[in-house]
């Protein structure tokens, strides 16, 4: 490393200044209140070769390591000073974008003819087109029915708008003002981010810069490195469940976390195919792609705060995702919900370091960013609105040493709130309630984090309403080391009304004035005993109204009498309870469905599936699945083996017609 350390840590802090202020201009300036409320997007700085130098961790979304741009940069060239490239499609940029609603610009940023760095940004549109309103339904098929695909193309070369490019992207979506409105705030950050860059040249010089990325990038890799040299070595497998897939079947993600000196292998075998709905994440199998990693640079830089947020983190990092697996899709997948699947990708993660690190990371959290989004007329200017309600989130894991975090998960804690106020002055709906939900969090000796109930009524006639990513509908938010998993979510129509009806995962949903949908989100799971306990915090999370009375009970040994803790009731109701020392708790649901989908018999029907055409395999698995639950309810046995035997009879079925 040739840069000077007291010039590294300055260069450090003045990336961390420039795409922090970058973050603020899209944040004060955009239009739709999923970027101007919710923080949903992005500003970075990208080295010549493609690597994030550069990523904001205060404002916007963080999830930047790992990025894949060499394709994009490839395409804008020959590049020039003025130069901006527009792209959302993940199949052309070499899955730099991961789904249509994410809007990016690129910008090369000059000083004397050669290009020292780029600027990339990008937005999540509430509205690029598609079968529904805000262009994500879980139950979409290839990516044409997602919106419109936009390849590496110029929006501006040398300065001048290319108009044609622009008229293309706005005449294809529901909301084409707001639209230019967030990608003008985004050029205004690329703006800024090119004149603090020239700003650091200036008094820096080009080629102290030039050096100060590259050395900054292999800083990060150096601390990065240590840290996994203090995992011991072995192989650490883990895997959960995207519920809901075609044919109702749960989708499996499988890890096999590799840890060998300095180094770590994600080997995705074993994970499900990609499925004939919106969950596959387009990779390509990049290495170190930032959908598949965050789990890890997070958990890095938690246990070292300095480490330099940077793809240096992730140069370490290898991954191998089967082809048409649903972490790694062939075209045309559609990919609008991927997000469902990254978040429980998250949760394997963690869930496989746990077995490496026991004492280190926390219970899984509620597991979803379900998206309320509406589409609806105004009954007072008849004018058509399209807009982001609220992100339902949940409450996040409980940790090793305190709680977990009400309302809000980890794995997505760049999503910040709608505030109600904001709501009903655009759109015609009224919140009736924005809380946290009792008694959703996991129970142990450090509780998970709360869930949320929104519960909102539509004014407007003929209201759609869509709420992608819905999650943990049936699967708990698993607890750790005796913890307890959290509730699951739920979704109602017309709560407390003779017409109340469950809608379990919503996709697209029809209302009429007076309707009401009630969300109540999932709680994380707790960590250690909840009968260790201290009765102090369970009685002052019943006077919160977090937890009843009588799960204060049931769940922690704890007797509250005359709104005070019975010492001597709660000792002898704990001294009889039994012992809770489970690594994990997945709750009913799951480990019901593992008694007879066991790990065994899941691998055989994949590697089965192997023989077959990708267009059939998604049509096989769920076939195949529901002929060896029929055996298994009449009662035969399945055996793994059995697996191969029964998928190649309904093939030969299906081939006789």
């Amino acid at each position: 490393m040739s840069t000077d350390r007291v010039f590294l840590e300055i260069f450090k802090n003045r990336v961390q200044a420039i795409v922090e202020e970058m973050a603020g201009v899209v944040l004060r300036t955009g239009f739709t209140a999923f970027v101007k409320e919710t923080g949903d997007f992005g500003t970075y700085l990208l080295s010549p070769k493609g690597e994030t130098f550069g990523s904001p961790l205060e404002t916007g979304y963080s999830l930047s390591l790992g990025i894949p741009a060499e394709e994009v940069l490839a395409a804008g060239e020959p590049w020039r000073e003025g130069d901006i490239v527009i792209c959302n499609d993940p199949y052309t940029t070499g899955a730099m974008a991961t789904h249509l609603p994410d809007v990016y610009l690129l910008k090369p940023f000059f000083h004397d003819g050669r290009i020292i760095a780029f600027g990339l940004c990008f937005i999540h549109s509430s509205d690029v087109g598609g079968k529904v309103p805000g262009s994500v339904s879980p139950s979409a098929y290839d990516i044409h029915q997602e919106g419109i695909r936009i390849a590496p193309v110029k929006l501006y070369e040398a300065g001048a708008l290319n108009e044609q490019v622009l008229n293309m992207f706005l005449h294809n979506c529901r909301i084409p003002d707001q639209n230019w409105g967030d990608l003008r705030a985004l050029m205004a950050a690329l703006n800024r981010g090119d004149k603090r860059l020239a700003e650091l040249i200036a008094r820096y010089g080009p080629e102290q810069i030039e050096r100060g990325i590259e050395d900054l990038l292999a800083y990060a890799e150096t601390r990065v490195r240590q840290i996994i040299a203090d995992i011991p070595d072995g192989t650490y497998e883990f895997w959960d469940y995207i519920e809901g897939g075609p044919g109702g079947y749960p989708v499996r993600l499988r890890c096999a976390l590799i840890v060998r000196g300095d180094g770590i292998l994600l080997d995705f075998r074993g994970t499900d195919p990609q499925v004939r709905a919106s969950f596959n994440i387009p990779t390509l199998n990049k290495q170190g792609h930032y959908y598949l990693v965050p789990a890890l640079t997070r958990y890095f830089r938690t246990l070292d705060p300095s480490i330099p947020w940077n793809s240096g983190m992730v140069r370490m990092i290898g991954n191998e995702a089967p082809p048409a697996s649903i972490l790694n899709p062939e075209f045309p997948a559609a990919v609008g919900a991927r997000a469902s699947t990254f978040i429980r990708l998250m949760d394997v993660l963690t869930g496989a370091l746990s077995r490496a690190q026991e004492n280190k990371l926390p219970a899984a959290g509620a597991g979803q960013a379900a998206i309320v989004m509406l589409a609806m007329t105004d009954p007072v200017s008849g004018g058509r609105k399209v807009g982001v309600i609220q992100p339902i989130c949940g409450g996040s894991g409980a940790r090793p040493m305190k709680d977990g975090i009400d309302g809000m998960d980890f794995a997505v804690g760049h999503l910040r709130n709608i505030p109600v106020e904001t709501v009903e002055v655009d759109m015609p709906v009224l919140i009736e309630r924005y809380g946290l939900r009792a008694d959703s969090a996991g129970a142990g000796k450090y509780r998970g984090g709360s869930g949320i109930e929104l519960r909102l009524k539509v004014l407007s006639p003929d209201t759609v309403l869509t709420a992608r990513n819905m999650e943990r509908i049936q699967f708990q938010p698993w607890g750790r080391l005796g913890g307890r998993a959290g509730a699951h979510g739920v979704a109602l129509k017309n709560a407390g009304q003779a017409a109340e009806e469950d809608l379990g995962r919503i996709d697209e949903l029809l209302l009429q004035p007076g309707d009401t949908v009630a969300f109540l989100s999932q709680g994380g799971g707790g960590y250690g005993s909840p009968y260790e306990r201290d009765p102090a915090a369970v009685l002052n999370d019943v006077r919160s109204g977090l937890v009843s009375e009588a799960a204060a009970r049931e769940q922690y040994g704890v007797i509250l009498r005359a709104g005070q803790v019975d010492g001597e009731a709660t000792r002898l109701l704990r001294a009889e309870a039994p012992k809770l020392t489970a690594s994990f708790h997945y709750g009913e649901a799951r480990e019901r469905f593992e008694a007879v989908w066991s790990d065994e018999l899941q691998l055989a029907v994949g590697a089965a599936l192997a023989a077959y055409p990708l267009a059939l395999r998604d049509y096989l698995k769920r076939r195949t699945m529901a002929e060896a639950d029929r055996r298994i309810a009449a009662g035969e046995q399945v055996r793994p083996s059995d697996a191969a035997d029964i998928m190649g009879e309904i093939h030969r079925k299906l081939l006789l017609g």
